[in-house]
C-alpha cells in the first residue's frame, strides 16, 4: 500500500512516500524536494552482534551520476569509490542518527541513501537525512526520533532557509542544522567571518524550521508506521557496580593526576585489570568491562562537575601549552608546526598551476577545486600499531572541516593564480587534532607567502552535564574528555568572526544556551591562540619560496586564443617545450604562465605576447626573411605573422634583384607602412633606415642586414599590384 504525505518547505514541496519502491527493506522512503529525489532504505540484521555499549550502524550515501544527466568520467564509466562529498554526507547522516539509536538494540543496522534525481537547486544531503529518519520512524527499529536537517544561508544580511545551491554561492554562511523536536543534535557550518551572535541565531532559526519537517514525519509515522521491537534495558549486578565504584573512588584521582596521556591510560588499565581479575570467576569479562567503563564515565564526569577542572587539572577555560614553528622543512613551499599539549600537527603547503586543480565528478555545481586540504592520521600519533590504509571517513571529514575554515581567507584566483594544496600530518594526538590542523595550516600558508586575508585558529569545546541540571563547558578538550563527555564542538575563525563550525553530541540534544556559552569561550580561546601564533609569524611572507613556481598572468584578446593555441595545440606546446613552463588559457583571455624559474617564465611571457600581438602601422620590427620573390621578400615580424617588403622598399637605392639585397634566413629590420582592408601588411626596410638615422625608437634592436645599403632612388611605388603577389597569397599570416 502506497502512503504519501507532503507540505511546502521554503516555498518548495517536500514529500515522503513509501510502499512503491524497495518493499523488502525494514523501512523505505522516497523523498522528493523540488525535482531532487532520494530513495532511503533501512535494514536491520536478525541477530544481535557487537558489544554492550555500541551502535552497529552503517550509513552509505550513493551519488548516481545519471541523477544529473552525467556519465562518470572514470575509465570504466561507472560509479566507483564514493566521492569526498558523498563521504561527508554519509558522515552527516550518521552523526544525526547515532545518538538516537539504542545501544541495547545490538543488531547491525544499515541506512542506504541513493540519489535518483538531482536538480542542482535543492541539496540532496538534507533529503537523505530526512528520508533516513522517516524510514527508521516507520520501521520496527527502536528510534528516538524523528530528526530533521535544513540548510541556512545568510544573504544580504538576512537568514534564508534552504537557499538554492546557486544562491548559496553568494551567502556568507552555509550551515546545516540537525535537530529533534526538543534540541539540536548536529551542526556543520562554513562561514565568512560570521559573529557568534549571528551563528547562534542561525542555529535557532534552523531548529525552528526543522519542527515543521518533524511534524510531517509524525504524520507519516501515524499513517504507515509499524510497532517497534522491544529493547530490554540492561541492569548490571549491584555487587559488581559497588565494587568497581569503590575501586575507582580509591585510585582514580591519582590516575588522573598523571599529566602524560600514556601514563594516565596505563594507570587506568591497571585499575581495570584489577577489577576484571577480581570478578572473572563470577561475571564474564565483557560484563565487567562494561560496568567498569560506565562507572569510569560517571566518576570522571562527577569529578569535572565538582572541581570545574579538566581531568589534567587545568581550569575549565584554560588552554594547554602552545608552541609554534614555521619553515620547518627546507625544500617545501611552506611548512608550519603547531603543538598544543600532546597534540601536534605539521602542515605543508604546495603551490601549483591552475591546471593542477582537482577535477570533481559529482552532483554539485562545481567541476574543479583550486584549494585542497588533506588530513593524515598515522597510527604512531596515538602510540598504536595498525596497518597504514587509505584515508577513511574520519580523515576525509577532518580534512574537509579544515578546508572550510581556511577557504574564506584565501586570496581570489585573480589575486593569486595558484592551485593550493595543504597536507596536515598528525604527529601526536590527544584531542582536537583537526583544530590543530587549522592552526598549522595558517602558519604554513603564511610561511609560503600566500597572501591570506587574516590568520585562522581553531579550538574544540566540550560539555559535561549533571543529573541535576548543572553543567560545565570545557575549553580545549583532550581525548578522554571527548570520549566521556557529551559534546565535541569545534569552532574555527579569525579575530573578526567564525569561518567553520562542527557540533557532535553523544546525548539526545543540547540546549541553545549551552551552545551560546561555548561559542563565547571559544572566541576568547581563539584570540589567545592567534596571539601565540603571531609571536612566530604575524603575516604572510613577502616572497614565495625559491622552490615554489612563479606564476605570471597576462591578458590577450579573446580572438587571439586560437592563434596562441595553434592548430592541434601546436603553438602552445612549442612554447611549453621550449621554456619548460606550464601555461593555462582561460576563455576570458587570461593566460597564466608558471615555472620555478623566473627567467623561463619571462621567456614564455614574451613568446605569448609575440604570438598574440598585432602589428601596428609605424612600428619597427626585426624579423627573418621567409620567402623571396622577384618583386619582393616576405618577412616574419611576429610569430606566425608575415609582411611583404616590396623590392622598391628593400633599400634607399635601386635594387636590381631581391636576391642582391636579402636571402631566405636573413634577419632584417623593417617598418610597417600599411595594413590594408584584408589585413595584409606592407613593410619597408628603406623607411626603417630613415627612422634609424633620425634616432627614432624601435620595438626591437638588431642589425638591418649584413649587407651595407647602397644609395639610389626607388624605382617602384611601395604597394605591389595584385598580380605581383605570389599565387594563392591572400594575407600575411603563415
Amino acid at each position: 500500500m502506497v502512503s504519501l504525505v507532503q507540505r511546502p518547505v521554503a516555498g518548495r514541496n517536500l514529500s515522503l512516500e513509501t510502499g512503491r519502491l524497495a518493499q523488502q527493506a525494514n523501512g523505505s522512503v522516497l523523498v522528493r524536494y523540488g525535482d531532487t529525489v532520494v530513495l532511503v532504505t533501512v535494514c536491520a540484521a536478525s541477530e544481535t552482534v557487537g558489544g554492550m555499549d555500541f551502535v552497529p550502524l552503517t550509513v552509505d550515501y550513493e551519488e548516481k551520476l545519471y541523477a544529473a544527466g552525467k556519465i562518470p568520467g572514470s575509465f570504466i564509466r561507472r560509479e566507483g569509490r564514493p566521492s569526498e562529498d558523498a563521504t561527508l554526507v554519509a558522515r552527516l547522516v550518521d552523526r544525526c542518527l547515532r545518538p538516537l539509536l539504542s545501544k541495547r538494540f545490538g543488531r547491525e543496522t544499515q541506512v542506504v541513501a541513493t540519489v535518483l534525481s538531482a536538480d542542482k537547486e535543492n541539496n540532496p544531503d538534507t533529503c537523505a537525512l530526512v528520508g533516513a529518519s522517516a524510514a527508521l520512524s516507520i520501521s520496527e527499529i527502536p528510534f528516538a526520533g524523528p530528526v530533521s536537517a535544513v540548510h541556512v544561508g545568510y544573504i544580504d544580511g538576512q537568514l534564508v532557509l534552504n537557499p538554492g545551491m546557486a544562491a548559496m554561492a553568494d551567502s556568507r554562511l552555509n550551515i546545516v542544522v540537525g535537530s529533534t523536536r526538543d534540541a539540536v543534535v548536529m551542526v556543520e557550518a562554513g562561514a565568512s567571518e560570521i559573529t557568534e551572535e549571528t551563528m547562534l541565531e542561525a542555529i535557532q532559526f534552523g531548529h525552528k524550521a526543522n519542527l515543521d519537517i518533524i511534524a510531517l514525519q509524525d504524520e507519516f509515522q501515524a499513517k504507515c508506521g509499524r510497532s517497534k521491537l522491544a529493547v530490554t534495558p540492561y541492569e548490571p549486578p549491584a555487587d559488581l557496580v559497588a565494587a568497581v565504584s569503590d575501586a575507582l573512588a580509591a585510585k582514580l584521582r591519582s590516575a588522573l593526576e598523571e599529566p602524560d596521556k600514556a601514563a594516565r591510560a596505563a594507570a587506568l588499565d591497571g585499575i581495570r585489570a584489577q577489577v576484571t581479575t577480581a570478578w572473572a570467576e563470577k561475571y564474564p569479562d565483557e560484563e565487567v568491562v562494561y560496568v567498569y567503563e560506565s562507572q569510569l564515565r560517571k566518576h570522571v564526569r562527577r569529578h569535572i562537575l565538582r572541581t570545574r577542572q579538566h581531568v589534567d587539572g587545568r581550569r575549565y577555560d584554560e588552554i594547554r601549552p602552545i608552541t609554534t614553528e614555521v619553515g620547518v622543512l627546507p625544500c617545501t613551499h611552506g611548512s608550519g608546526l603547531f603543538t598544543r599539549g600532546q597534540t601536534q600537527a605539521l602542515t605543508i603547503t604546495t603551490l601549483g598551476s591552475e591546471r593542477q586543480e582537482q577535477l570533481l565528478d559529482g552532483l554539485g555545481l562545481a567541476e574543479t577545486k583550486r584549494f585542497m586540504h588533506h588530513y593524515n592520521f598515522p597510527p604512531f600519533s596515538t602510540g598504536e600499531v595498525r596497518r597504514l590504509r587509505m584515508p577513511g571517513r574520519r580523515e576525509i571529514g577532518h580534512g574537509a572541516l579544515v578546508e572550510r575554515a581556511i577557504s574564506p581567507v584565501l586570496p581570489s584566483e585573480e589575486e593569486f593564480p595558484y592551485t593550493v594544496r595543504l597536507v596536515s600530518e598528525i604527529l601526536s594526538s590527544n584531542g582536537s587534532s583537526s583544530m590543530a590542523s587549522v592552526c598549522g595550516s595558517t602558519l604554513s600558508l603564511m610561511d609560503a607567502g600566500v597572501p591570506i586575508k587574516a590568520p585562522v585558529a581553531g579550538i574544540a569545546m566540550g560539555v559535561i552535564n549533571g543529573d541535576d541540571g548543572a553543567y560545565v563547558v570545557l575549553t580545549d578538550i583532550e581525548g578522554m574528555e571527548d570520549a566521556l563527555g557529551d559534546m565535541d564542538f569545534k569552532v574555527a575563525g579569525t579575530a573578526k568572526g567564525i569561518t567553520a563550525l562542527q557540533l557532535d553530541i553523544k546525548m539526545v540534544g543540547i540546549a541553545p544556551r549551552i551552545l551560546g556559552e561555548a561559542m563565547v569561550q571559544a572566541h576568547d580561546a581563539r584570540l589567545f591562540i592567534l596571539a601565540k601564533m603571531a609571536e612566530t609569524i604575524g603575516q604572510s611572507r613577502a616572497e614565495l619560496s625559491p622552490y615554489a613556481p612563479r606564476v605570471l598572468e597576462l591578458k590577450i584578446d579573446i580572438e587571439k586564443i586560437g592563434a596562441l593555441i595553434g592548430p592541434g595545440g601546436r603553438n602552445i606546446r612549442a612554447i611549453i617545450e621550449e621554456t619548460k613552463t606550464t601555461i593555462d588559457v582561460k576563455n576570458d583571455g587570461r593566460v597564466m604562465i608558471g615555472s620555478p624559474s623566473e627567467e623561463a617564465t619571462r621567456k614564455a611571457v614574451k613568446m605569448v605576447e609575440d604570438l598574440t600581438r598585432e602589428a601596428k602601422i609605424g612600428e619597427v620590427y626585426t624579423g627573418k626573411v621567409t620567402r623571396v620573390f622577384d618583386f619582393g621578400a616576405m618577412v616574419e615580424i611576429l610569430p606566425g605573422k608575415e609582411g611583404l617588403v616590396h623590392i622598391s622598399e628593400l633599400a634607399d637605392h635601386r635594387v636590381p634583384t631581391v636576391q642582391d639585397e636579402v636571402q631566405v634566413g636573413d634577419e632584417v629590420t623593417v617598418k610597417v607602412i600599411e595594413i590594408d582592408s584584408l589585413g595584409r601588411i606592407n613593410l619597408s626596410r628603406r623607411a626603417a633606415f630613415a627612422g634609424a638615422s633620425d634616432s627614432s625608437e624601435s620595438r626591437r634592436s638588431g642589425p638591418p642586414s649584413s649587407r651595407p645599403p647602397r644609395q639610389g632612388p626607388p624605382s617602384r611605388p611601395p604597394h605591389p599590384r595584385p598580380q605581383d603577389r605570389p599565387r594563392g597569397f591572400s594575407g600575411h599570416d603563415s
